[in-house]
């Protein structure tokens, strides 16, 4: 792990983070890009040492975490605020270094319930890890 690499992503993180989506703490501190269509949420992110496990790959529940934020800021967008209360992922390749790409998608809508997936790829574009997970609606969103 490379110390200034971990002390400057964390200080980026503390100076710049706001409790709002796309701004708080883990977005900031693993450097989180995100982009939308009307069914997903892209995140892009380059992975620091800091968030490798000791066989250097990507730690799982880094993986986890970026995974639970593609569809939680999905369901925000459209929809309103949530929160998760089931997650499953499968890893399926590990990661080593290189940009990677997040998207979440909606699978099912409900009135208070919701049904979500997300993909994890590589820099070569393979998939390392699928997520699904439910969950609860606390806050609706209202017309523009």
């Amino acid at each position: 792990m490379n110390l200034e690499e971990a002390r400057k992503a964390f200080e980026v993180a503390v100076t710049e983070h706001s409790q709002e989506f796309e701004l708080f703490f883990l977005s900031k501190l693993y450097g989180l890009s995100y982009s939308y269509t009307d069914k997903t949420c892209e995140i892009t992110f380059e992975p620091k040492g800091f968030s490798f496990n000791p066989q250097g790959s990507l730690h799982g529940g880094v993986i986890t975490t970026i995974m639970d934020i593609s569809m939680g800021h999905l369901l925000k967008k459209n929809q309103g605020a949530g929160v998760t209360l089931e997650i499953k992922v499968q890893f399926i390749k590990s990661i080593k270094n290189g940009k990677c790409k997040c998207i979440g998608k909606i699978l099912k809508m409900g009135r208070s319930v919701a049904f979500m997936a997300s993909e994890l790829f590589d820099q070569d574009g393979e998939l390392c890890a699928v997520a699904s997970s439910t969950w609860k609606i606390i806050e609706y969103k209202t017309g523009d």
